[in-house]
């Protein structure tokens, strides 16, 4: 049996029901809100041959980066190859395959030849702008999806979540303007649109517009945080623009409550904690007992060597309570992820960027200020081969910027002290490292 999406898409094994739960389970993928994959599942249960139903379960599991996700993707893989496909939905498992076995790019190419041929496959569309995310392409984080806009129309459904990612793609590629209007646009035609928000949240972080994100995101909460898997992301975005504006106890209020109440285990919202908690401690603030509660959360983790960018983090939690053992667990991880296979995109990751940032790290909290200056300086231009986003790499400047000073390495402190007053302004926190410039 073949019924089409929503998009006019043929599925295999679909009946209008099944449909339904597909576009039930994306439309809550689109938003990061509500239990995309328990309402796929729920699908499935109903009609266990919907191919593609299987293939956004995979998705939704292995887009996490963490390995009892990419287990679960697995299961989700098999299920999909043993059942009858079209050549849409064969390119989506070949990609699925390609991911659980960690060759990211791989699966980018995948869904760019198959989003050639369907450029209204919005699930390929939003896999592949997770993945240029986690890859650090800010080109195709933008341009993936400029490509597939003349496919579409305002009336589409899903037409917010493409503009949503286009929004956050200009924003990663420089284009403020641009993409806080498209992002603005998005969050006009669908209010639970978490992504568009954090699309205009990441240009008033780049812009320096601290007051204006934490008017926009306030203001704005009670659409996107509740019932959400997202919402720990923009309340440290939240965070991060009161760190700005020197308001420690509202930074440590969010941190103590929507951002950790819940104790989260996901590696996206330890990320998220494990970079405010350090960002405080670069600010010589004291964060008390937070750090021991951040790293038990990694340990569990810390063997899995999936994805760089969140075993360096996880390195930030272990240096922040000092814990050797640890620290030396988690480095040793990065090394055998450094040593992959060519194809397996993690080892490039860890080779080029993850090390040394863990090394950087390491240094920096034992006071080997000027070791970690030597790696933070070579990796600058590179630390965008991790992923993430501009402003979160941004702590690694922070972290330079606090190395000089603690070194006593005055031209350095200088250099780097006025360059940040440059990009931004307005900054009290740039302000303040120009002053220590020139007081040293």
């Amino acid at each position: 049996m073949t019924t089409n999406d929503a998009r006019g898409l043929a599925m295999t094994g679909a009946d209008a029901a099944a449909v339904d739960g597909f576009e039930a389970a994306l439309a809550e993928f689109q938003c990061y809100v509500g239990n995309p994959a328990g309402t796929i599942e729920a699908a499935l249960q109903a009609r266990p041959d919907l191919t593609m139903g299987h293939v956004l379960r995979g998705y939704l599991y292995g887009s996490s980066l963490e390995a009892p996700g990419l287990r679960e993707a697995g299961l989700s893989l098999e299920a999909a190859r043993a059942l009858p496909a079209n050549a849409r939905e064969r390119q989506h498992v070949a990609a699925l395959e390609a991911l659980v076995a960690g060759a990211y790019e791989r699966a980018a190419h995948l869904w760019e030849g198959l989003l050639v041929e369907h450029p209204r496959d919005v699930l390929a569309l939003q896999v592949a702008h997770l993945m240029d995310f986690m890859r650090g392409d800010a080109r195709n984080l933008r341009d993936r999806v400029a490509r597939r806009l003349h496919a579409w129309t305002k009336t589409d459904p899903g037409y917010h979540a493409v503009i949503g990612m286009h929004a956050f793609g200009l924003e990663e590629m420089g284009e403020y303007d641009r993409a806080e209007e498209r992002g603005r646009e998005s969050v006009s035609l669908n209010a639970r649109d978490g992504w568009g928000y954090h699309a205009v949240a990441h240009v008033l972080e780049m812009r320096n517009r601290p007051e204006d994100g934490v008017r926009w995101l306030s203001s704005s909460s009670a659409h996107w945080a509740p019932d959400s898997f997202f919402d720990v992301h923009n309340w440290w975005h939240l965070a991060v623009y009161e760190l700005e504006l020197d308001h420690l106890d509202a930074v440590l209020a969010l941190y103590d409550g929507p951002i950790r109440a819940e104790h989260s285990a996901t590696a996206l919202d330890l990320i998220d904690a494990a970079a405010l908690l350090w960002r405080l401690t670069l600010r010589g603030h004291d964060v008390g007992t937070r750090w021991d509660e951040i790293a038990d959360a990694w340990t569990p983790m810390i063997d899995d060597g999936v994805y760089a960018f969140n075993d360096v983090h996880a390195v930030m939690a272990f240096v922040g309570v000092g814990d050797e053992a640890r620290i030396a667990q988690q480095y040793a991880t990065l090394r055998r992820s450094a040593a992959a296979a060519a194809g397996i995109s993690n080892g490039a990751m860890a080779r080029e960027v993850g090390l040394p940032v863990a090394e950087a790290l390491i240094a920096f909290g034992r006071g080997r200020y000027r070791d970690a200056i030597d790696r933070l300086q070579h990796l600058r231009p590179l630390a965008h081969r991790f992923g993430g986003s501009h402003a979160q790499r941004d702590l690694l400047d922070l972290t330079l910027i606090e190395a000089a000073s603690r070194a006593g390495d005055k031209g350095l402190l200088a250099a780097l002290a006025s360059e940040r007053s440059m990009s931004r302004p307005r900054s009290p926190l740039a302000r303040r490292y120009r002053q220590a410039a020139l007081a040293a």
